[in-house]
């Protein structure tokens, strides 16, 4: 499957990558969506993630006030930040996520070290740079507990996530994406997902595709049931986490 794309400018600004299919490419992506996508398990799958989400974001209000003011009294900046996430079929979307990095802090390296992991099978935890210096120590604790992860119910809310599913990815992974990742595209991305409950950072970055396009090829509401219950003990130990 041979999944290309290319980078527009606007304004001397780098853009998300705008996905190209050729022919057959789209009818192969075509009928694993559909699959994805058989009323039954859409509905089910959409109306699990619309109750879970609310209830939670209810539910977690003390710990968001919580973590705002740890956020606050540590550094200058937001409480919440948007990355720039690559979503189904290719379309970029805005992930919420609580801020662990300085304000300043300069994508660059982490755009260098993505390269790196794409070419290698190096195990660590994927996207995060080992001892990044950007990184607050409030930070650095929500990563471990993956509490930086929580504003994302609001992306389920919206429809743009999945409570599971593919990691969402950023541009600069995705424009150089293998051409047997294509099918992890076909689906919504996940606040979970196989890879979080298979080890995570002892896993390689190509490892973690692997799993998503396992899940995306045998996709059912059971196993995403499966992975939800794996999910807290996995949070809880900080199995895997970094």
């Amino acid at each position: 499957m041979a999944l290309s794309s290319a980078i527009a400018a606007d304004a001397g600004a780098a853009r998300a990558p705008a996905f190209v299919l050729r022919p057959d490419d789209a009818a192969a992506l075509g009928r694993i969506a559909s699959a994805c996508d058989e009323p039954l398990y859409a509905l089910a799958k959409r109306t699990l993630d619309l109750v879970c989400a609310a209830v939670l974001l209810v539910a977690l209000l003390p710990v968001f006030a919580l973590v705002g003011l740890a956020i606050v009294l540590e550094s200058r900046g937001p409480v919440f930040y948007c990355a720039e996430r690559i979503g189904r079929f290719g379309r970029p979307f805005c992930v919420a996520k609580f801020r662990s990095m300085r304000a300043d802090a300069d994508p660059e390296a982490h755009a260098a070290f993505i390269g790196s992991l794409l070419r290698e099978e190096a195990r660590c935890a994927v996207y995060k740079v080992p001892d990044d210096p950007r990184i607050t120590r409030v930070g650095a604790f929500l990563r471990r507990t993956s509490l930086d992860e929580l504003p994302q119910l609001w992306n389920v809310l919206r429809g743009e996530m999945s409570l599971v599913g593919p990691r969402p990815d950023v541009p600069y992974a995705v424009a150089q994406y293998p051409d047997w990742v294509g099918p992890r595209l076909v689906v919504k991305p996940g606040i979970t997902g196989l890879w979080q409950v298979s080890g995570r950072s002892t896993l390689s970055l190509l490892d973690m595709y692997r799993l998503d396009v396992r899940y995306v090829q045998t996709a059912s509401l059971l196993g995403d049931l499966r992975i939800l219950v794996r999910t807290v003990p996995a949070v809880l130990s900080r199995t895997g986490a970094a």
